[in-house]
């Protein structure tokens, strides 16, 4: 696929450096006490290109990168794409198992991390995974570099020899792979989805205009860079309009807090949970939020006491949600500026220009408008595919990817989510989407998270199972949830059983990971 913006063969660096010459000394990224201008951005990140060209590392060729938010990572990933070299963006949260299979599976050439991230030793990770290199399992693997050790501040020295880069800038395509992003792996393997050139920027192209980011607009970011939320939603969307992040390195409500005090943002993006930590933090009542003008979240539609919370907070700002995959680079869709509050609680949004969608039945009919099936998109963003084992996939069959999602699309184009094809489960014979019914128990004013899940029953064949999170100071019972709900729904979605818990198990973009649940619940 193009570009879907003005230049239909830009590249990631070809982006970075446009803003350099626009906007040189504007703040371009902010780490921590560090502040980097998009002139210095650009020019680090040919420093570090030549390095990988030192180390061996050509067109084709890919490198893994595994730490929290920081600067080096930025610097590396446009470095990488200089050269036509793909990075492979890994979680900090992920394991050895995991990581082994990532890291065979995308034939990574380097690795480059962080001896720590919290209380995990990332460093005997790797030296677990592989005490020499090459190693039997990961053949292609030749080094393992740490952000903060000696080697990589030799690389972020290494003198720039132009012809030696420029030569190999030259060889650069759009619709080269740029990134290799793993899904979440809900069900079997994870599969390695190939984003290039061309669909992240298409991706970022049409978020930034639909959001009309302006230069210099601060952006606190909390979503990991190792996701599209966080890279394409994030930093590419700000970058296309000269607009500056400041990178949160994991995400902790104190923390983003304390930042927005020194570098009250403009933007503030993430998904439903992080906001509602965000504003339950105690001492979020003392931050002024004035500054902020644009609220994005992303991974569901906002429900209705989020949105209240939001509003009241922020009373001037304007909040869209935002879907979008790593299968499609980023945002597919966004729900419009002057959007109503019911169609904010109740839809996603509408695609993005550039951007079709259709509902299919289980058979592959296309469904009309206000029917539910499988939301199916092509356009802006979508990837070719996945790399490796999953290279075979027919997700993106006939041209469409088929997102696994269910949904309608009203007349208004107003796409309603409601939930995934495998989280559906038959209640004595009737389908029930737990989207729905998370919602109405979301809407409890004492409830924090929730998440369903169908789990077999002797006599209706599947039940609904709710583990719900109760807010922080807040006594719930399950009488007092059921009374919630009573009377609201059909009988036949009502949940049969509700379970109070602390926390909630999440994926690496901080969604809540409904396969752990049906794991304990087997």
């Amino acid at each position: 696929m193009s570009f879907a913006g003005p230049e239909n063969d830009l590249k990631l660096f070809e982006a970075l450096d446009r803003a350099a010459r626009r906007h040189p000394q504007v703040t371009a990224y902010i780490d921590g006490e560090r502040g980097f201008s998009f002139g210095q951005a650009a020019q680090a990140s040919e420093h570090l290109a030549v390095a990988l060209l030192d180390m061996g590392l050509r067109r084709g060729g890919r490198i893994a990168l595994l730490s929290p938010n920081r600067i080096e990572w930025l610097q590396l990933f446009f470095a990488a794409a200089r050269i036509g070299v793909a990075v492979v963006a890994l979680s900090p949260r992920y394991r050895d198992s995991e990581l082994a299979f990532m890291l065979a599976d995308s034939a990574c050439q380097a690795v480059f991390t962080v001896e720590q991230v919290d209380d995990f030793d990332c460093a005997s990770m790797f030296e677990r995974l592989a005490p020499q290199l090459p190693a039997p399992q990961l053949p292609a693997l030749r080094q393992v570099v740490t952000f903060d050790g000696a080697r990589f501040a030799e690389m972020a020295a290494t003198p720039v020899r132009r012809p030696l880069l420029d030569d190999a800038s030259a060889q650069v395509q759009a619709d080269d792979l740029a990134m290799v992003i793993y899904t979440s792996g809900t069900t079997g393997r994870p599969k390695g989805c190939a984003l290039t050139h061309a669909s992240m920027l298409a991706s970022a192209w049409g978020q930034s205009q639909h959001t009309g980011v302006r230069p210099g607009e601060l952006l606190q970011l909390g979503n990991p860079l190792n996701h599209v939320g966080g890279i394409t939603c994030g930093v590419l969307a700000q970058l296309l309009a000269g607009g500056s992040c400041e990178l949160v390195g994991t995400f902790k409500a104190q923390t983003v807090l304390d930042m927005i005090r020194r570098h009250p943002p403009a933007l503030l993006v993430g998904v439903p949970t992080m906001l509602t930590l965000l504003l339950m933090h105690p001492s979020s009542a003392s931050v002024d939020l004035d500054s902020v003008r644009l609220i994005v979240t992303g991974g569901s539609n906002a429900d209705a006491t989020l949105l209240g919370q939001l509003k009241a907070r922020m009373p001037t700002a304007t909040v869209m949600n935002l879907y979008g995959l790593s299968e499609s680079s980023g945002a597919l869709v966004m729900s419009p500026a002057d959007c109503a509050d019911d169609d904010l609680m109740q839809a996603i949004g509408q695609p993005l220009q550039g951007v079709e969608v259709q509902v299919l039945a289980p058979g592959g009919t296309v469904l009309p408008h206000g029917e539910i099936g499988e939301l199916c998109f092509r356009g802006l963003g979508v990837v070719r595919g996945y790399i490796g084992a999953a290279a075979a996939s027919g997700a993106f069959a006939d041209g469409w990817l088929h997102t696994g999602d269910l949904g309608m699309v009203d007349a208004r184009g107003f796409i309603t989510l409601k939930g995934r094809m495998k989280d559906m489960y038959i209640q004595g014979g009737f389908n029930v989407y737990p989207a729905e019914v998370e919602a109405l128990i979301a809407s409890h004013p004492g409830v924090l998270m929730v998440a369903g899940i169908g789990v077999p029953d002797p006599v209706l064949g599947e039940v609904g199972r709710y583990f719900v999170v109760p807010r922080e100071g807040i006594s719930l019972s399950v009488d007092a949830l059921l009374a919630h709900c009573a009377g609201r729904i059909a009988d036949y979605k009502m949940p049969r059983q509700i379970v109070l818990r602390e926390q909630l198990p999440l994926t690496p973009a901080g969604k809540i990971h409904k396969a752990k649940l049906r794991d304990e619940a087997v």
